[in-house]
């Protein structure tokens, strides 16, 4: 009998490779497969695991974990920046849908405590599951990704206090001298973390890190998280509490992330026997007593989730796109519901008949989220469709308060993350004038109080690009994380504007066609231009000469955008000459003092002899002159438009340099000179 864990462990370790494989081609979570798991193994089931106890044990390791890596990723730098959305839209969400759900059951005869209890129950939702779905499809950035994390970031915060106020509904406290007593030792703990964090753990782990040992780097770690919270539990608190603070020690060390990266696989096993047992306790004959119920509450729960969720993303001036998305993806009951559920159980809130309900519901909108996230697009487009605009465009300068801009020739930048702050930076400089479109009323606030033209909305409305006077402009970038956003705005832009060129960026090379066959001109990759930013660092770092390094961006790119360019013939509605020229680009220099070029004139064939590229338009001040005549002479701070391959342009550009001082450092390339590759270009 002293394997008898042993052999458990096997069997529902076994049974989850088994389960989740299975579930995970029909494009489910791997949390799915181990509630599954656990009810197959169950005693509701198969029966394969007598002893649930010993599993149930194993699995409050798993809590411990999971809260402990919580702790460790938790940024109070992260907080701060996006802290409107944590504690006004998070903060709404939990206080306004446990308000509702303990009104709903109350009004069918529950008592208040255990009705209150209920809302604790269905404020939560998964963090584990969202961030999971959120991250394979790239949407972590996206508005309602960002919506999203922030409302999870407060509910996390909210596992504590509620497991703290559990009891207190039961009457097992001593009534609000118990809760101010529970709240003073949280507040001590508190404390005592945050100096340990600053003083004793760096101290500790210095040490260990002197003795260069992993495994003794491990231990540690795992000696500060459940020490914690073992002592936080001989206080009265919770083992969840001691974790989480245990957590946030370690986040603010400098070793924080080698910890979390050791501790994670441990979590993951651990989390995994979690889900499994509350798989197990879940009896399948509730769904055949009780259908009707289950069914009732799983609608009642997400319709509850979903009109609280968006609201609160409303309220705080989101558009209702965004919104929408974002309540649906958080429509479904969380992982530490069922920690919850258990505590309740044990104070009496909670019959074994209503965990039964409750556990069947939380498993029907969990494995619901998949569905909800992928028709979340389809149903916000729909709803912003038959909605007033006043209650779907937002809070911000596009209620009638703000008159169209009178821009002219004027560039549009959608998204204002790290590229569309870089890109209105540069224009800024260039003095090119631009306006800015974002959906997060607070950047817009903050941006306009410096200088910056910035307007709220949502670009995937009309009236927003007709405020940003889209038929004026001459390009508008699409810099959003968003895939399904931005190929709506690329088909409006396309729509509104015919002759006004789209530029998009991109996070896979998958997503560049059904761009392109919207309207798109050019389309920006991430992940092909990352690789060439690396192995350019790369050979860089290895003292490569910048002429060889050049010339293999050019093969790189000649080879890799074959492919882009048949892409942007095959969709193209108005191919111009730059779509015939393979393998092409065309760059923009300027003529620097004392230059090889300067003070020549184009008859004397200086550049086309020595680099082979052939100049086609020569900007003077604010003359323009195309097709310049072979007289003409090169002057300082005369911008020429060269075309050729990329080796011809390498060679041109030493010509415009000045020649650097003997002794001194090598110059760098042209930092004024810009280059456009015509094999993922369609002209107007």
């Amino acid at each position: 009998m002293e394997f008898q864990i042993l052999r458990d462990m096997e069997i529902l370790f076994g049974l989850a490779v088994f389960t989740v494989v299975l579930l995970r081609r029909l494009m489910f979570p791997s949390i799915i497969g181990f509630l599954a798991t656990g009810i197959l193994a169950g005693p509701s089931a198969l029966g394969l695991i007598k002893n649930t106890h010993q599993v149930e044990q194993m699995a409050e390791i798993g809590v411990v974990l999971l809260l402990f890596t919580i702790g460790i990723e938790f940024s109070l730098k992260e907080l701060m920046r996006i802290k409107h959305l944590v504690f006004w839209g998070g903060g709404m969400q939990v206080g306004v849908t446990i308000a509702i759900v303990a009104a709903l059951a109350f009004a069918f005869g529950i008592p208040p405590s255990q009705a209150t209890f209920f809302g604790f129950l269905v404020a939560l939702s998964s963090t584990a599951i969202l961030m999971k779905l959120l991250m394979d499809k790239g949407e972590m950035d996206a508005p309602h990704g960002k919506v999203a994390l922030g409302i999870l970031i407060f509910q996390d915060l909210c596992v504590v206090p509620l497991m703290l106020f559990t009891p207190f509904l039961a009457g097992a406290g001593n009534g609000w001298t118990g809760i101010l007593l529970v709240s003073l030792k949280a507040v001590a703990v508190v404390v005592v973390a945050h100096f340990g964090s600053r003083f004793l753990v760096p101290w500790i782990f210095e040490q260990v890190v002197k003795s260069r040992s992993r495994e003794l780097f491990i231990l540690t770690i795992i000696f500060i998280g459940f020490g914690t919270a073992w002592l936080t539990a001989q206080v009265g608190l919770s083992l969840a509490l001691g974790a989480f603070i245990a957590g946030l020690a370690i986040s603010e060390s400098e070793y924080s992330h080698q910890a979390l990266g050791d501790i994670i696989p441990f979590r993951d096993a651990f989390m995994s026997l979690f889900f499994i047992s509350v798989g197990m306790l879940l009896d399948l004959s509730v769904l055949v007593r009780q259908p009707v119920l289950v069914a009732s509450l799983v609608l009642t729960i997400l319709v509850v989730k979903f009109l609280v969720t968006g609201g609160a993303a409303m309220a705080l001036g989101i558009p209702a796109r965004v919104g929408i998305v974002t309540a649906l993806a958080l429509a479904q009951i969380g992982e530490f519901s069922f920690i919850l559920s258990q505590t309740g159980m044990q104070y009496g809130l909670l019959s074994k008949d209503m965990y039964q309900v409750f556990l069947a519901a939380s498993v029907a909108t969990m494995a619901l989220t998949p569905l909800c996230l992928k028709v979340g697009a389809p149903v916000a487009s729909y709803l912003v469709g038959v909605l007033p605009t006043p209650l779907t465009r937002g809070r911000g300068v596009l209620r009638g308060k703000e008159k169209k801009l009178s821009l002219t020739d004027h560039v549009i930048v959608v998204g204002y993350g790290v590229n569309g702050r870089n890109l209105s930076r540069v224009l800024k400089v260039q003095k090119i004038p631009h306006v800015v479109i974002e959906t997060n009323p607070f950047t817009v606030s903050t941006e306009k109080s410096k200088g910056t033209r910035i307007m709220f909305g949502d670009a995937t409305r009309p009236e927003v690009l007709t405020h940003s006077a889209v038929e004026r402009a001459r390009s508008i970038v699409i810099a959003i994380s968003d895939a399904a956003a931005s190929r709506r705005v690329v088909a409006l832009a396309r729509q509104m504007s015919p002759t006004i060129h789209i530029i998009v960026r991109t996070r896979y090379i998958a997503e560049m066609e059904p761009l392109y066959k919207l309207g798109a001109n050019e389309v920006v990759p991430e992940e092909f231009e990352t690789s060439i930013e690396i192995f350019s660092r790369v050979l860089r770092n290895f003292l490569i000469p910048q002429d060889q390094i050049d010339q293999c961006v050019g093969e790189i790119r000649r080879g890799s955008y074959d492919m882009f360019r048949t892409m942007s013939r095959r969709h193209s509605h108005a191919v111009g000459i730059a779509g015939y020229l393979s393998g092409a680009e065309i760059a923009t220099f300027r003529v620097k003092k004392g230059a090889p070029i300067e003070g020549e004139s184009l008859r004397q064939g200086t550049l086309r002899t020595r680099s082979g590229a052939t100049l086609l338009v020569i900007k003077r001040g604010d003359e323009v002159t195309p097709n310049p005549d072979p007289v003409w002479v090169l002057q300082e701070g005369d911008i020429v438009l060269l075309l050729g391959t990329p080796e011809q342009l390498a060679a041109a550009s030493r010509l415009f340099e000045a020649p650097a001082v003997e002794g001194g450092p090598v110059a760098p390339p042209p930092a004024d000179s810009s280059r456009h590759d015509t094999s993922n270009r369609r002209d107007q």
